[in-house]
């Protein structure tokens, strides 16, 4: 019986804490494929108007390294904004820190990628942007650790 109430705990545990591990969005806009994050900034329109860049100081993106992620947004007036970084092949951990505002329109933290054991390693960044009533997700993918 305590086994059972233990798991019915867990259950409803993960149920209530699934929206901060997995990002969910209202509206999902796809970038540019050919966009590449180890080499520069990386822009998209949304559909009902504005523009989001992700960019980064350091390039190409380190590994274990700390750099500064930046979010710049035109159109649109997020009232908060994250960045989710999940391995693609290999689950490095919950990496999603809440950018603060540097001046308008502009976002931006320190973060640090956790190094694979291979060196090698292949990332989904998904910016997170709250509007309103509406949540904004914006997934790249981009390599670090020594091969693109």
């Amino acid at each position: 019986m305590i086994g059972m109430l233990l798991i019915a705990l867990l259950v409803v545990v993960g149920y209530k804490l699934s929206p901060m591990l997995l990002p969910k969005a209202d509206v999902t806009v796809q970038p540019d494929p050919s966009c590449n994050l180890q080499r520069g900034a990386c822009a998209v329109d949304l559909p009902g108007g504005g523009r989001v860049e992700l960019s980064s100081n350091a390039l190409p993106i380190p590994m274990v390294k700390p750099f500064e992620i930046r979010v710049a947004t035109r159109g649109i007036s997020p009232g908060r904004v994250e960045v989710d970084f999940a391995g693609i092949d290999m689950n490095m951990g919950f990496n999603r820190p809440v950018l603060d505002q540097r001046s308008p329109g502009l976002f931006a933290a320190e973060v640090s990628l956790p190094v694979c054991i291979t060196g090698l390693m292949d990332w989904q960044v998904t910016v997170l942007l709250e509007t309103g009533g509406e949540r904004i997700a914006i997934p790249y993918r981009f390599s670090a650790g020594g091969h693109e």
